[in-house]
C-alpha cells in the first residue's frame, strides 16, 4: 500500500525528522526562515519546503512582518499529535515502574550482603 503525501495530515508531515526539528525549534517562539536555516543547519530551500508541508497540514503558522516571515506552532493542531502519543504514556510509566522496582530491590539486596 502507498504511503500517504506528506502534506496529508500532521502524522505523515512530522514522519520527517526534519519537520520535527523545525517544530522543535517552532516551541521556543516565533522565528524567520533564516533563524531556523541557522539554527538546523538545512539549506534555506529545504527549510521553506519544510515550513510550507507544515503550514499546509496547519502545524505552523505564519505572520508578514516586513520583508520577514515569521513562523510559530500552531497548538490546536498539534494536539492531535499530543492525544495519540499520550495513549502510550501508560505502558513507558509501567515499563519505568518496573525497572524502578528492580532497581530498589537490587539496591536492598546490596546493601543487605554488606551488613
Amino acid at each position: 500500500m502507498a504511503r500517504a503525501a506528506t502534506t496529508s495530515d500532521a502524522f505523515n508531515a512530522v514522519a520527517e525528522s526534519r519537520r520535527r526539528q523545525i517544530l522543535i525549534h517552532l516551541t521556543r517562539g516565533e522565528r524567520s526562515v533564516g533563524d531556523i536555516v541557522t539554527a538546523i543547519g538545512l539549506e534555506q530551500p529545504s527549510v521553506s519546503k519544510h515550513l510550507r508541508v507544515l503550514r499546509d497540514v496547519g502545524l505552523v503558522r505564519v505572520r508578514r512582518n516586513g520583508r520577514h516571515m515569521l513562523y510559530r506552532t500552531h497548538a490546536d493542531a498539534i494536539r492531535p499529535l499530543y492525544e495519540w502519543t499520550k495513549t502510550f504514556e501508560r505502558f513507558w510509566t509501567h515499563q519505568l515502574s518496573q525497572v524502578k522496582g528492580r532497581a530498589e530491590a537490587k539496591s536492598k539486596e546490596l546493601l543487605n550482603q554488606q551488613e
